[in-house]
């Protein structure tokens, strides 16, 4: 199912065309493939190049991993994740591996990995749906997280399918209209609150 985004202005297309659908075929992705999504991640941009993320994968052809990772998720999320070809808890080391300080920004930088391994993912034909909805506890448990990182999200990634699918709930939010807060409440000119003009047609 395509679900292209309205933009107000021109963005890539794999931008426009990426969306977090709930609705998957219950497929394996080929390591292969997996590999070439976090090889993305791996070459997203960090504060002072820390690199604070680490992802813990759960291919669904791994069963029991799979399962353990699907458990921690909540039950409203676990009714459609368990299709997912696989699930991905993402990390964040909470302080700077240099220094031994507290790293701010570590979240934020795993989201900017995260964001390129969805962009890479779009672009392999795959859709991805990252979820807060999780018991970040029992995720640490389940995948053994260390001290010193912080479970983020867990994704679940695979094959789209049909809407159909899913329960009526869901098949509703599925189909409805892609939205986000208008162009104008989200860029400001120089100061706060003073809107960005919009783009003129053409040059003068």
């Amino acid at each position: 199912m395509q679900k292209p985004a309205p933009a107000d202005h021109p963005i890539h297309e794999l931008l426009q065309s990426r969306w977090s659908p709930r609705a998957f075929l219950p497929r394996p992705i080929a390591p292969a493939t997996l590999h070439s999504l976090f090889e993305a991640a791996r070459w997203a941009p960090s504060s002072s190049n820390e690199q604070p993320w680490c992802f813990v994968v759960a291919p669904r052809d791994h069963a029991a991993d799979f399962d353990r990772l699907l458990k921690t998720l909540a039950a409203s999320n676990q009714r459609w994740a368990h299709n997912a070809g696989a699930l991905v808890l993402c990390t964040a080391r909470t302080g700077f591996e240099r220094t031994g300080k507290p790293n701010a920004h570590a979240w934020h930088d795993c989201g900017l990995a995260l964001a390129q391994l969805l962009v890479e993912a779009t672009s392999l034909g795959l859709s991805a749906h990252v979820m807060a909805g999780f018991d970040a506890e029992l995720a640490r448990q389940a995948c053994a997280v260390p001290a010193g990182f912080d479970p983020v999200t867990v994704t679940a990634i695979g094959h789209a399918g049909e809407a159909d699918s899913l329960p009526d709930e869901l098949r509703t939010r599925e189909l409805a209209p892609r939205q986000r807060r208008p162009y104008h409440e989200l860029v400001f000119l120089g100061t706060w609150g003073h809107p960005a003009p919009d783009a003129p047609d053409s040059a003068p």
